[in-house]
């Protein structure tokens, strides 16, 4: 008894120290972010004064150079479809993978796994070239269209494993009362793997939002930049103005935290329901 509860304490411990260290340069950010400069110029865990602003985030929100406004409805833009998309896709194929029998099936999905492994910035280079070609360059349909690319492979391998947990007794009955396979698809299967489809919504979602890599490749006009591109353009040339900084990263890091709290219960239901079978 007493092992186990020694055991328990130093979990918690454990648990409460990783924590700590993600959550002291989270409070080091909004700190800077919602304090005057020289209140912060020697460091922000100082607190001889404190007068707390939202100056910071307007500036940020309406900067001369990059208005992080127009960022976020870019990041949107973008965001959004290169979400929507791929789970469309990938899920369709995961179904197929998952219930239909073909050649070279276990081949074509080892692949697909394969692919996951590939670092992307292997291939920033064939991509831009590719992008260029087809004349989707600094356009929200190359970037969206590259995102999907990616994220179609993770999204299939989550899907699959997700669709071989489902009951196929009740796809067999309906196919018995004359549905068709893309019925059973559509209204029977994809009702039953809700969690699985907000887990990975969540994920692409993050993943796109957060991305600066292939929005920096691929989008260069100041009009089209998205949020993550925009943060490093708020520095000054002679001087650099921390808060803003600091409030344009709390900004962008605001939509995915949101997104993650609100759909967190379907989120981690889809994230368990396959690994307890």
């Amino acid at each position: 008894m007493k092992r186990k509860w020694v055991s328990t304490l130093l979990i918690h411990l454990l648990a409460w120290s990783l924590a700590l260290i993600w959550i002291v340069p989270f409070f080091g950010l909004l700190m800077t972010s919602i304090r005057p400069l020289s209140e912060v110029i020697y460091g922000w865990w100082r607190f001889e004064e404190f007068n707390p602003t939202l100056s910071n985030f307007v500036k940020a929100w309406n900067h001369p150079t990059a208005p992080l406004s127009q960022g976020m409805r870019n990041s949107l833009a973008v965001a959004i479809p290169a979400t929507v998309v791929p789970i469309f896709i990938a899920s369709i194929a995961a179904y197929g993978l998952a219930r239909f029998t073909f050649p070279l099936k276990n081949y074509l999905f080892l692949t697909i796994v394969a692919l996951m492994t590939l670092p992307i910035q292997m291939i920033a280079i064939p991509i831009f070239k590719l992008m260029k070609d087809l004349r989707l360059l600094n356009t929200f349909l190359g970037l969206v269209t590259v995102h999907s690319a990616w994220g179609i492979p993770w999204i299939l391998f989550f899907m699959r494993n997700y669709f071989t947990t489902l009951p196929i007794e009740v796809e067999e009955s309906a196919r018995v009362d004359g549905a068709s396979d893309l019925v059973i698809f559509l209204r029977i299967v994809l009702p039953m793997c809700v969690p699985a489809l907000v887990s990975a919504a969540v994920l692409q979602f993050m993943w796109v939002w957060s991305d600066f890599f292939l929005a920096l490749i691929l989008i260069y006009s100041p009009s089209k930049l998205l949020a993550t591109q925009r943060i490093p353009l708020m520095r000054g040339v002679y001087h650099v103005d921390w808060g803003v900084l600091s409030a344009g990263a709390v900004l962008v890091m605001i939509v995915p935290v949101m997104i993650f709290a609100f759909l967190q219960r379907y989120y981690i239901k889809g994230m368990v329901g396959w690994t307890l079978k």
